[in-house]
């Protein structure tokens, strides 16, 4: 299985290379940015493949992260990688940032919930909980702080994400107290391609997963009549 995993949802830009008759990864790039996706994303694909020496029409899948995260990420890394499928009719696979975020710690122990949390802005988050097995507990969904924690403290647990720090000062002082937290401004480009090369491909194209509209809303009152 060969999968070209891209990342541009949150504070990174990265590509990734997996090739399982190869032993793993063999290529991977990641670029620390809140903007710019646009522009870099591209450029950096294009050296993952010359380093992992492989073409495009020698890929399975094209794996990407479809959120949450940024509106403009989002769009830039799903629109790359379903052009990328189309030119090469090999299928895309979407993946859950939150996912991501999560299974480095569900493969290092299975038995201890994993709550991955995404900083949503003015105290909120994106948030979802996986229990043993990596089954998910709580869905992905946008959540005030307070209902995160809420639903998140049903025993012991880890926490992941762009968030972690945040849901972690909040969690309640009494009961089970988090046993790991880690603050990470994007998922691990490594482990998204492992969940692109396990996933099913009968999902259709990825769409992305925003959980909440968009800021932006059109200006009404400075709307022109029409003649």
């Amino acid at each position: 299985m060969r999968v070209l995993a891209i990342d541009t949802a949150l504070e990174a830009c990265s590509a990734a290379v997996l090739d399982t008759s190869r032993g793993g990864i063999t290529a991977s790039e990641t670029l620390a940015m809140a903007r710019g996706h646009a522009e870099a994303l591209m450029p950096l694909v294009a050296r993952v493949m010359d380093i992992a020496e492989i073409e495009f029409s020698e890929l399975d899948r094209v794996a990407v992260t479809t959120g949450p995260g940024s509106f403009t990420g989002l769009r830039v890394g799903i629109s790359a990688a379903r052009g990328i499928a189309l030119a090469t009719g090999k299928p895309a696979i979407g993946l859950s940032t939150l996912a991501g975020f999560a299974a480095p710690l569900i493969a290092d122990d299975d038995t201890t919930n994993v709550v991955a949390a995404i900083d949503a802005r003015h105290d909120h988050v994106y948030l979802q909980v996986f229990g043993g097995g990596g089954r998910t507990l709580v869905a992905p969904r946008i959540a005030s702080l307070r209902d995160a924690i809420r639903v998140a403290t049903t025993g012991p647990a880890r926490i992941i994400g762009t968030a972690a720090n945040m849901v972690a000062a909040a969690w309640p002082k009494s009961g089970d107290q988090p046993l790991a937290v880690e603050q990470r401004a994007a998922p691990d480009i490594a482990w998204i391609a492992q969940l692109g090369a396990a996933a099913t491909d009968s999902h259709g194209p990825p769409k992305p997963l925003y959980l909440r509209a968009p800021d932006a809303q059109p200006q009404d009152a400075a709307r022109l009549p029409r003649r």
